[in-house]
């Protein structure tokens, strides 16, 4: 069973009866769900992601002190640690996770700080351009149940995807990345004889290549290890994943090298393909770098345009 829908089983079966009963007058100042960390969050979980971190529960967010007070925010987690400790042959768990509590009682303001660092979700350019794209993700991800007050969803519709200048920079930040790693140092590197710097070279490539993937998707790049599968469900470039895989798992012997150059190369077209597709380049040629600098060049804000062509990364 997928953790999701274990969760909002979960909720409906005992959560929202608990509420209904016991805290009629605040449930119009509740939210509930499961978003954050864990596979579960994403829909990625599967019979493997049982061993560790998973159980049934939700998340029920409280707004600040001044709608619902500590007194009420006790009496709330009292309810909840209350709720039956299993749930369709799965055990609540009584150590907290590894990472902190995935589920239970929480303000919305403390669950932003502690992704974000910013209680009401508000975000700085420097944040902007410095938090992880996994975070971010795991503020947007998983599924709102109920949200009577509305803070909650506000906040994650503000936060669901990058500002358009924030993009452009980090598309730029990435392409550069991408032309440095792949097209330019990848060939070098072997002709020096430094083949395990190749296959550096190769990681990298790859790297900023799946996060230019996702941001020409308009979509978050959640953790490295669910990249991959998260890449093969975007609607643009998806078939990228297959690529960049096999650019992963081979060597770099001379008879694959030219192979995996030119597979570099093919994945560098179909990317300045897509740039042009939405209309985010001027350059006209197959140099991912001069297509970076293109990119930036049509940031709008000032500010953001004059800083360094990688403050985006």
């Amino acid at each position: 069973m997928k953790g999701l829908d274990l969760s909002k089983a979960y909720f409906e079966t005992y959560g929202r009866p608990m509420l209904a009963e016991q805290f009629p007058e605040l449930l119009p100042y509740l939210a509930a769900g499961l978003i954050g960390s864990g596979s579960e969050c994403f829909g990625f979980d599967d019979d493997i992601s049982t061993d560790h971190d998973f159980e049934p529960g939700f998340i029920l967010f409280l707004p600040g002190e001044d709608v619902i007070d500590r007194r009420q925010a006790f009496l709330l987690e009292r309810a909840y640690a209350k709720l039956p400790k299993e749930f369709l042959g799965f055990h609540r768990q009584m150590l907290s996770p590894v990472g902190g509590p995935r589920h239970g009682v929480i303000r919305i303001s403390e669950f932003m700080k502690d992704k974000l660092g910013t209680e009401d979700g508000t975000l700085t350019l420097s944040q902007w351009l410095t938090l992880p794209s996994e975070t971010l993700a795991e503020v947007t991800n998983g599924e709102i149940f109920f949200d009577n007050l509305g803070e909650l969803s506000q906040v994650r519709a503000a936060l669901s995807r990058y500002p358009e200048d924030i993009r452009l920079k980090k598309l730029a930040s990435h392409l550069l990345l991408m032309a440095q790693s792949g097209q330019y140092n990848y060939l070098r590197c072997l002709k020096h004889g430094e083949v395990a710097a190749a296959q550096l070279a190769v990681v990298e490539f790859v790297k900023h290549t799946i996060s230019t993937i996702f941001l020409l998707n308009n979509a978050y790049e959640p953790y490295y290890k669910w990249s991959f599968r998260a890449l093969r469900q975007l609607p643009k470039l998806s078939i990228q994943a297959e690529l960049l895989e096999y650019l992963l798992t081979t060597d770099n012997e001379p008879e694959t090298a030219e192979e995996k150059y030119n597979v570099i190369e093919g994945i560098a077209s179909d990317i300045i393909d897509e740039l042009q597709n939405q209309d985010l380049t001027k350059a006209i040629c197959g140099d991912l770098e001069k297509h970076a600098y293109s990119v930036n060049d049509a940031i709008a804000d000032a500010d953001v345009r004059n800083l360094h062509v990688l403050a985006g990364v």
